[in-house]
């Protein structure tokens, strides 16, 4: 199953992580199963020092998977092998309604641009056509596709419904 994946884009400090927290909140609020996907620039750590998972990985476990009966997590460490793609990703997650993708500014996907007004940092609407619309923190004179308050999930989460017809 191809899974409908929409994105959420904007530079460091624009209110990604913040945006897509609340869409997911308001769109599985509504019913939908909502994943997500956040690409991170640097490397992180799920597992913590001293935890039996981090020890089985520091070990030179190439994946670890650490199971209760309220989650799962598997850690592949990629040990110098390629960053997956975010296809390859996608086709990990079970079928949900929608991924929303965090990051991954420059993949192929249809996109939210998330603007800070108060930072000079350069827009992604106009010059990559996969933007659909812009979430920023004021107007966006000239825009050449639909702007929502930032603020205003609802509507932005009305868009995303029919955007992505679910």
């Amino acid at each position: 199953m191809v899974q409908k994946v929409i994105g959420v884009a904007g530079f460091k400090n624009s209110g990604k992580t913040t945006l897509v927290e609340r869409l997911v909140a308001h769109l599985t609020g509504r019913g939908f199963r909502i994943s997500t996907v956040k690409h991170a620039h640097h490397s992180f750590d799920i597992d913590h020092e001293g935890r039996d998972s981090f020890r089985h990985r520091k070990a030179g476990a190439t994946e670890v998977a650490v199971i209760s009966r309220d989650r799962t997590a598997i850690i592949h460490e990629l040990r110098g092998e390629a960053e997956p793609s975010l296809a390859e990703v996608l086709e990990r997650l079970k079928p949900c309604d929608l991924v929303i993708v965090e990051g991954y500014k420059r993949d192929g996907h249809d996109k939210i641009e998330v603007r800070n007004l108060g930072l000079s940092h350069p827009a992604l609407a106009g010059d990559d056509p996969t933007v659909v619309a812009i979430a920023a923190n004021g107007a966006v004179a000239g825009s050449p596709v639909p702007v929502f308050d930032r603020d205003d999930v609802a509507a932005l989460a009305d868009f995303v419904i029919r955007h992505m017809k679910l």
